[in-house]
């Protein structure tokens, strides 16, 4: 048999993975240490370029768990809490994970995803997944007795395997869920998204400097991510008919976007954009009808997306990841038991998105907006928050009630401002209805 053909031969394994970044490189070193054969796919090679810096505290026990957090610690910028800037206040807000309810997750890290993907995926491969980069799939197709998959190398070259199941962590690709007719536009969010990578930004002082800090202003808001090498992410999420309304060069429109925010254009006075490189996306926000079937499962974004407000979208991934290694493994070896776990499962991947979609909806709401730069803590709502925004979500925090205290707060403060928040929500209806592409390139994920 020549090498072309052995190469078309379809290999057998236990679960294949499609897709290396932190869901997919997480669920397979979970899978290959039960013992699994796991064959891990990614299009790209690592290290490649993937926006999403910033993490949240509650990763830190995920990390521990995977045994990566010492690598974690070398490559990350200390976040301590997050900056409020807001055009209508003269003052900015600051609030610290420390005093969120649970006090053990008081920091998270501002991280090059390239080089955190590449670290998820290398620990993926150490742990015996089998692992190819510069691979795309291309077809998925079910039986009653497996999955075979295909796949194209960078050259060209076939590539066939035949699993026992296939998980899609895809990320914003969507694989499964654009082939099986799953993913439909988020009707509640519609955002765009334009970013670059800035030498010489302003940052905060001291034991702040690695912050992140969110800046609103007229046609959404900023997010301003400093890394450890001295670069500082910037970005500005916006309504997409703002962005359709570009007519000059992207890196222009960027610049006059910025000076749109006089306090982050002050901080990144005669600063420098990094390859004069930028970024646009429109209308990312989206959600699959389904996270499962009989031999699948979608972890992360490649079930839904919904903002990056608050830096939530590689902490979900990870999280699907772990409950998605449990589940499979039920599916794999106790098949009477599969479809309690695969509803278990869904009912963990859609808890993240469900309770921070609420906070996402309205944050541009000039009610949102108050409460954020005049935290208070009655009823503990403030210290409820911080862990929400920490992502202490999972377990057994008692956060909830005071959550709903907020939201009555929130209701509260709106009636308070019933002319604001009425001009608000009619801005928010007429921008719902602004669908359409936005010119640029498909690569947007959490602030």
């Amino acid at each position: 048999m020549s090498d072309a053909a052995a190469r078309d031969v379809a290999q057998a394994c236990d679960v294949l993975v499609i897709g290396g970044g932190p869901a997919g490189s997480t669920v397979a070193r979970l899978l290959a240490q039960q013992g699994r054969d796991v064959v891990l796919l990614e299009k790209d090679h690592h290290p490649r370029f993937h926006i999403g810096e910033s993490l949240l505290p509650a990763n830190a026990a995920l990390f521990d768990a995977l045994g990566v957090r010492d690598e974690v610690e070398r490559i990350g910028q200390v976040k301590w809490g997050i900056e409020f800037v807001s055009p209508q206040h003269r003052h900015s807000s600051f609030l610290e994970f420390g005093d969120a309810w649970d006090k053990s997750m008081p920091y998270a890290w501002q991280v090059r995803r390239s080089v955190l993907d590449e670290i998820l995926f290398n620990h993926a491969r150490a742990g015996g997944a089998r692992t190819v980069e510069g691979c795309r799939v291309r077809q998925v197709a079910f039986d009653a007795d497996g999955v075979d998959v295909s796949a194209t190398l960078d050259d060209g070259a076939t590539r066939r395997w035949r699993a026992r199941f296939v998980v899609d962590a895809s990320g914003r690709d969507t694989f499964l869920a654009g082939k099986l007719g799953l993913k439909r536009k988020n009707s509640k969010h519609n955002s765009a998204a334009i970013f670059g990578h800035y030498r010489g930004a302003r940052r905060l002082e001291g034991r702040l400097e690695g912050n992140i800090s969110i800046f609103w202003f007229q046609h959404g808001w900023f997010w301003f991510i400093p890394l450890a090498d001295g670069t500082t992410s910037i970005g500005a999420v916006c309504w997409p008919h703002y962005l359709k309304s570009r007519d000059k060069p992207l890196r222009e429109f960027f610049e006059d976007t910025v000076a749109l925010c006089p306090p982050l254009a002050e901080r990144l006075r005669g600063a420098e954009l990094i390859d004069g490189t930028v970024y646009a996306t429109g209308n990312y926000s989206y959600e699959s009808t389904r996270s499962h079937g009989e031999r699948y499962l979608l972890l992360g974004d490649a079930y839904a997306f919904i903002d990056p407000v608050f830096s939530s979208g590689v902490y979900f991934a990870m999280v699907s990841a772990f409950a998605g290694a449990e589940a499979i493994a039920t599916c794999l070896d106790h098949p009477a038991q599969a479809a309690v776990a695969r509803r278990r499962f869904a009912a963990q991947l859609e808890k993240g998105p469900r309770e921070f979609s609420w906070f996402i909806y309205r944050m541009t709401n000039p009610a949102m907006r108050e409460l954020f730069m005049y935290p208070r803590n009655p009823l503990r709502v403030k210290e409820a928050l911080l862990s929400l925004l920490a992502g202490d979500i999972y377990g057994r925090t008692p956060i909830w009630r005071s959550l709903v205290a907020m939201k009555g707060l929130y209701y509260m403060t709106s009636l308070g401002r019933l002319p604001q928040t009425v001009a608000a929500w009619r801005a928010r209806r007429r921008n719902l209805q602004h669908q359409g592409p936005v010119k640029g390139e498909n690569v947007i994920a959490d602030a």
